[in-house]
């Protein structure tokens, strides 16, 4: 049986894991990699399905910019009440890609009425951290 190969004129697609590196790059910055470098003394296919899964095909499909769903992501995370490090990465992914601080404030007061004050008031403390880290000067 023989394999097909694609022609030099047609270059094969780019693979999931470079699609979410590229992603991963362009949302997170130096951030992204970091945490899959944490990962990657304790489970490197976890770190590899988190950059295939999320930012190789969700973050990539079309319909949403990358600004929508940083909003998206920013407010779920919120909701969830127990992600505090994971919203840090990615109220300052949300700034990476265009978010304003108010409109990431915004975003948390909103969770206020379906996930409740203390998620929307801890959501609020760790925009504080994120915005102070990424203070200019």
């Amino acid at each position: 049986m023989t394999q097909t190969q694609p022609s030099p004129a047609q270059p094969s697609p780019e693979s999931r894991y470079a699609r979410g590196q590229r992603a991963l790059a362009a949302i997170d910055g130096q951030a992204g990699a970091q945490v899959v470098a944490s990962l990657a003394d304790i489970a490197p296919d976890f770190a590899r399905y988190l950059i295939e899964f999320p930012f190789g095909d969700i973050y990539c499909r079309p319909g949403l910019d990358l600004r929508s769903r940083e909003i998206a992501s920013i407010a779920a995370l919120a909701a969830l009440g127990n992600a505090a490090p994971q919203l840090k990465v990615h109220i300052a992914a949300g700034l990476n890609v265009g978010l304003t601080r108010d409109e990431i404030v915004e975003i948390l007061m909103q969770m206020a009425v379906y996930a409740g004050f203390p998620a929307a008031r801890n959501g609020l403390f760790a925009a504080k951290e994120v915005f102070a880290a990424n203070a200019p000067g």
